[in-house]
């Protein structure tokens, strides 16, 4: 877990804002529990009609006007008859609006925890799997369901039945009622031993189903190393290790499950027994009718349901406060690059980038950059240079606060980026990365990314000037050919075309460009960069890199060794100083 990631919150805290999110359909939840209600109600007549059949019409001491009355019969049968519909239908209603709802709860929590998971910066998701946030927003987000469906609901089902039933047995017989409920105190005891063993495996499942998501995520990401290395009898290794781990939690769970269930049913088991001997009793000295016996017995076995619903149903909280508290931990973690009060919201900028003693770096401990002071004039190409892990990267991704430094300031216009909104701040800029990273999806779609509505027109002109025009209309489809997951179906050359075709559509005043041609061939780079000359026109523009030779020509260069800025100046100027980007540029040169 990042260090910067909260305590997981109490399981009574984690009931309490799941209710938040049912708040909105307080009206709908009364409706269903309306027809709870009902069908309780109906559930209670039920054994009624029995009574009367066996009493009044199958007892030969009854009044010879009922004994062997099929009229009165078919009756009582059609009563319950109805009552079994009824019930039927009251259920249907009840258990559609709760399910309803709770879909609607469980869309609305998904949606805020990916909307948060998206606010968060990067350093949040770099010191994570991608595959444990896919498995909470996708499985723990369920709880909130389970909470509803099958936790709160269910307990007020069952208490209300439980006492319901209870207070007609105490008037049937309260004798037999006494004994048939002193088996509830040993329930209790067996629920609560039970149910905080039950909350822990449930974590542990969730904790070991979300490393085999993630597991999964990895291996099918990198399948092109898997095939290109042949490690696909490693890989399953790995998935079945795994697999085995989360296997073993689940039985593990399952385990207390039975052995719960076990001890609870013997106790039910007990107490039915108990009260059936001494009920016939009853029936045999004459105290009770037979079909009383027959009543009192549905009864117990009402009684005794919602015990049981209350036991299982306190095992799926406990199985779905361990989800929820996974859920919850994420919603709580702050943003560490969050929008300060009162920041403005830039429509315009000049492009004057300065950097005022700037430190950054994990911890404090290990600073990745180390007092960097500098300045980009508008309209100007500039270039950061340095071997790798110089701290080239983490300074670019500054500048549209990515990241913010640990000490010192950054400035845009004589602004602190602090100040400002990040939407807006990112809205000036457009951005090169080098791999370019495309959605599934067509051409077009890829293209548009860089500007939502834009027109068919817009598109195809951003398009003509990063040269994606040339190869897209040698497709059958065009720009409606789908690129495929991660744009596996084009070239390397080909995606990063369409990432500068994006930031042509884009226009922003500052360009970011972090390694856009060290994975091509001196070709394919040599005509990406002269499509880049023309993106860099008129724009502050700053670029990462390796290759010495692509940003000779730049404004101004600066040379990073370690997190620290060592030299700057143009191209010549650097060579002239025979320092540190001499020696970068002469063994390139003689590479």
């Amino acid at each position: 877990m990042p260090e910067f990631m909260p305590a997981a919150p109490s399981r009574w805290s984690v009931y309490r804002r799941t209710l938040r999110y049912y708040a909105p359909y307080s009206a709908p939840i009364f409706l269903a529990l309306a027809f709870v209600l009902l069908n309780i109600g109906t559930d209670l007549l039920k054994p009624w009609p029995l009574k009367y059949i066996i009493d009044s019409i199958l007892d030969p001491k009854a009044s010879p006007s009922t004994y062997h009355n099929l009229h009165y019969l078919l009756q009582l049968c059609l009563g319950l008859a109805g009552l079994c519909l009824l019930s039927g239908l009251f259920n249907l209603v009840s258990s559609y609006l709760l399910v309803k709802i709770g879909l609607k709860a469980l869309a609305r929590i998904r949606c805020d925890l990916f909307a948060h998971l998206q606010q968060l910066s990067l350093k949040f998701h770099d010191a994570r799997n991608s595959g444990d946030s896919m498995f909470r927003v996708s499985y723990d987000a369920q709880a909130i369901q389970t909470i509803l469906n099958r936790g709160l609901v269910p307990i007020f089902t069952a208490i209300l039945t439980l006492l319901t039933t209870a207070v007609i047995m105490f008037r049937m017989n309260w004798h037999l009622t006494l004994l048939a409920i002193t088996i509830g105190p040993l329930l209790f005891y067996a629920i609560y031993h039970y149910a905080d063993r039950i909350r822990r495996e449930s974590t542990l499942i969730s904790e070991s189903e979300s490393e085999l998501t993630s597991r999964t995520q990895e291996g099918l990401a990198a399948i092109r190393i898997v095939h290109a290395f042949g490690r696909e009898d490693y890989e399953l290794d790995r998935f079945q290790q795994q697999a085995q781990r989360s296997l073993s939690a689940n039985l593990k769970l399952t385990l207390t499950q039975l052995n719960s269930a076990l001890v609870i049913g013997t106790l039910m088991g007990f107490g039915t027994t108990a009260m059936i001997y001494f009920a016939a009793q009853h029936v045999i000295s004459g105290d009770i009718k037979l079909g009383e016996l027959t009543v009192f017995v549905s009864y117990l076995a009402m009684l005794y349901q919602p015990l049981q619903t209350l036991t299982y149903t306190s095992f799926a909280l406990e199985g779905a406060a361990a989800g929820a508290q996974r859920v919850f931990e994420i919603l709580d973690t702050k943003e560490d690059v969050p929008d300060k009060p009162g920041a403005v919201a830039v429509k315009h900028v000049g492009g004057i980038i300065e950097f005022a003693s700037v430190a950054f770096g994990y911890d404090e401990a290990r600073l990745i950059l180390k007092d960097v002071s500098l300045r980009i004039d508008p309209g100007q190409r500039v270039a950061f240079v340095g071997a790798t892990g110089a701290g080239k990267t983490t300074l670019l991704s500054l500048i549209p606060r990515f990241y913010d430094p640990t000490k010192g300031v950054v400035q845009l216009d004589a602004m602190d980026l602090k100040n400002l909104k990040k939407k807006s701040l990112r809205e000036q800029i457009g951005i090169v990365l080098q791999d370019t990273m495309l959605l599934a999806g067509t051409i077009r779609d890829n293209i548009g990314y860089g500007k939502l509505g834009a027109s068919d027109a817009e598109i195809e002109r951003a398009a003509v000037a990063a040269r994606v025009h040339d190869f897209a209309k040698e497709t059958p489809k065009g720009y409606a050919t789908e690129v495929g997951e991660r744009g596996v179906r084009l070239s390397v050359g080909q995606r990063q075309r369409i990432g500068i075709a994006r930031a042509f559509l884009k226009n922003a005043p500052i360009l970011l460009l972090d390694e856009p041609t060290s994975a091509l061939d001196p070709q394919t780079e040599a005509t990406i960069m002269e499509t880049l000359r023309e993106l860099m026109k008129g724009r502050t523009t700053v670029m990462v890199t390796h290759r010495i030779g692509t940003i000779h020509d730049c404004d101004r260069i600066f040379v990073l060794e370690n997190g620290t800025l060592v030299e700057q100046g143009t191209g010549p100027e650097l060579l002239q100083r025979n320092g540190a980007y001499a020696r970068l540029y002469h063994s390139q040169s003689r590479g």
